[in-house]
């Protein structure tokens, strides 16, 4: 599969399209593109062609290209006008043109249904406009090789902060975009005191909602299909290193890099699976050694790269923001017999992250020596301690392309899987792990490590603490995503966020293994997942509130064309019977999807006492959305009793009383 990455995306191709580069070749290509002098050049051409240490995917492919950038990531202000908007859609298509990502925050785009003065019409909101940007990607392909990618952020305190929540509720929406809610300080108190919290718009309290309601649409959609993530922004500004210069509004696609409006980063990972001795100890020299190289060539980077928009390059080289990383953490850990989720683990990644920092601070401070500090260090966070050439100096990506060309695990995540299905593009491929491979020919026989640990098999507990660790010690951000199993409750989505933010993340994606259709990598065992069939293309949600004894339920229910395929159920905090709801909700949403018919459910849902129009049973509130819905097989109500009345066998029964229209 690496060579197949490395034809398709990254090696040099002649006019009719034959490949005429090699893995060497293209190291030999990106260093010379990025040195400036001929140590430089052999330095860098050893780390790459070792894979010791790679930059982003972007340098891989435009080195050498006098009119493209080597950086992945951008964020660009969207401001509140017709021409802000737009021409914010032209800036994407430029740094998408030239092999970017971009990062955008929505909410200085008024609300929805908001006066517009100049016109004295109605504001569309962030959530309408934000379609175009997801067309304009769409149709622009990077570099002619492949689509860009977005962040789409908004204000947890923004009016239309709920629409922008389920903005990806119907499978395929905004497919160009990842979504991520910026979440407050005050949010986070008020959630946790369950207490009421303002949306605002430029100052303004609009209204008044439950913040509960808010923080309960996000585990909720995030447990349907893994968005919207969370990113923490107080604590991200709080880490900003230039406030005198702006505050951050966003990220990049992967939410790992905070930039502040018209900035750009370059990043590269450290190979942590080739600093092992043979001895199983960490191999601190050659770490070290790596990561003097790694800091010399991202700083390279932003002086011998074309930028897409003048804005950019001078925000670019004002701060000259870069962004080391590291790959094969969990390959580390499974070479030296450790298992990720222990204690042990936890210490080593804050003494592997610590000493990258470290050494990378020390480099700068030696590049702003030969050649100054960052144009904007006067009033920085880093003055008036020694200068230093680069703003922020560590992140943490996902790694996902340059780690399968060094052929190990992805950024800080646990290995998915040790045999997995991968696709790419129109093809799949068979895939296992190398290091479980080479195990398996030692001991064909033998019971596997428990340092061979699955992602969905790790505690919920020990990824954040993971997260944690690594965050302590890193200047921006992680991009980690909490591998959930399919089975798992909205419960433990909101335990992970809850911990995240107790733990001082800076922000958290989670992914229920299953919930999407289309899924990049999938186990290539399943006997301990539901297996859905392909169902039609989900239309819409619909929210159903139901009187109960307890006070209002409210059914979430997601429909496809015609037929319901997922429930959920929001209980009175209060109810005795919430744990009841939710595992109700995630059974017949496992049914649902896996082509059970919604009249076959109900008939075996037992009979409960219904009176006044009032729900007791948690099955019955249920049964009262799907019929008020006009679910087919569920939409009449027994003339007898009062009771739902079903299709069985051809005639309307009541499943209350058993009377039957036939």
């Amino acid at each position: 599969m690496k060579e197949d990455i490395l034809r398709e995306r990254y090696f040099r191709k002649d006019s009719r399209g034959n490949v005429i580069e090699d893995w060497p070749g293209l190291c030999r290509r990106v260093s010379e593109a990025v040195a400036t002098t001929e140590e430089q050049r052999e330095e860098f051409f050893n780390v790459m062609c070792d894979c010791l240490f790679l930059p982003n995917t972007p340098a891989l492919t435009n080195a050498g290209r006098p009119d493209f950038t080597m950086s992945a990531c951008f964020v660009l202000p969207v401001e509140d006008s017709i021409e802000g908007i737009f021409d914010a859609a032209k800036r994407a298509a430029l740094v998408h043109k030239m092999g970017g990502g971009t990062g955008f925050s929505f909410s200085r785009l008024r609300p929805a249904g908001d006066r517009v003065g100049t016109t004295n019409g109605l504001a569309s909101g962030p959530c309408s406009f934000m379609k175009i940007f997801n067309t304009s990607t769409e149709v622009m392909k990077q570099g002619g090789t492949r689509r860009g990618a977005n962040m789409g952020m908004l204000r947890v305190d923004h009016p239309d902060i709920l629409d922008f929540i389920s903005l990806k509720s119907c499978d395929g929406d905004f497919s160009n975009f990842n979504i991520s809610v910026a979440v407050t300080d005050q949010f986070m108190d008020a959630v946790k005191t369950s207490s009421l919290f303002s949306l605002r718009f430029n100052g303004e309290a609009r209204k008044t909602v439950k913040a509960r309601e808010i923080w309960d649409k996000i585990i909720e959609m995030a447990w349907l299909n893994g968005e919207p993530g969370v990113f923490f922004i107080d604590r991200a500004n709080r880490a900003n290193p230039t406030p005198h210069i702006g505050t951050y509004e966003g990220t990049n696609p992967c939410g790992e890099q905070m930039l502040l409006p018209y900035e750009a980063c370059v990043l590269g990972s450290v190979n942590l699976a080739k600093m092992v001795r043979a001895d199983r100890d960490v191999d601190w020299e050659i770490l070290r050694s790596t990561v003097r190289t790694a800091v010399v060539f991202l700083d390279n980077v932003i002086d011998r790269q074309a930028y897409p928009l003048p804005e950019i390059e001078m925000m670019h080289k004002g701060n000259r923001k870069i962004g080391l990383g590291v790959m094969g953490w969990a390959d580390m850990l499974i070479r030296l017999g450790m298992s990720y989720a222990s204690e042990a683990a936890v210490t080593l990644a804050e003494k592997i992250m610590s000493s990258i920092t470290e050494e990378a601070v020390r480099v700068s401070r030696e590049l702003a020596r030969q050649h100054g500090p960052f144009p904007n260090w006067e009033g920085s966070t880093w003055a008036p301690d020694v200068p230093v050439r680069n703003a922020t100096l560590t992140t943490i990506a996902p790694t996902g392309s340059i780690s399968i060309i060094a052929g190990v695990s992805s950024g800080i995540e646990p290995v998915f899987d040790f045999e997995t299905e991968q696709k790419r593009a129109d093809r799949s491929f068979s895939v296992s792990h190398p290091l479980y491979e080479e195990w398996k020919k030692t001991n064909p026989e033998g019971q596997l490590p428990g340092y061979f640990i699955r992602s969905a098999d790790v505690p919920v507990e020990w990824h954040i603490r993971m997260q944690a660790a690594f965050q302590k010690h890193t200047h921006n951000a992680i991009s980690k995503t909490v591998i959930l199993p399919h089975d798992a409750t909205t419960s433990d989505v909101e335990q992970a966020f809850l911990l995240a933010h107790d733990l001082g993340c800076k922000g958290l994606t989670v992914y229920r293994d299953g919930s999407r259709r289309n899924q990049v990598i999938t186990s290539r065992d399943k006997r301990d997942r539901v297996e859905p069939v392909e169902l039609p293309k989900i239309r819409d949600q619909k929210l159903v509130e139901v009187d109960t004894s307890e006070g209002k339920v409210f059914v979430h229910i997601t429909m496809s064309e015609r037929e319901p395929v997922e429930v959920f159920i929001t209980s009175p905090v209060e109810s005795k019977h919430a744990e009841t709801y939710e595992a109700l909700a995630m059974i017949m949403s496992d049914a649902l999807r896996c082509g059970r018919s919604p009249e076959a459910l109900l008939k075996h849902i037992q009979r409960a006492n219904m009176k006044h129009g009032s729900v007791v049973s948690p099955t019955y509130a249920i049964l009262r959305a799907f019929r008020m819905l006009g679910v087919n097989g569920c939409s009449d109500t027994c003339d007898e009793c009062g009771g739902v009345v079903v299709l069985q066998e051809g005639c309307q029964t009541c499943l209350s009383c058993g009377a039957s229209k036939c």
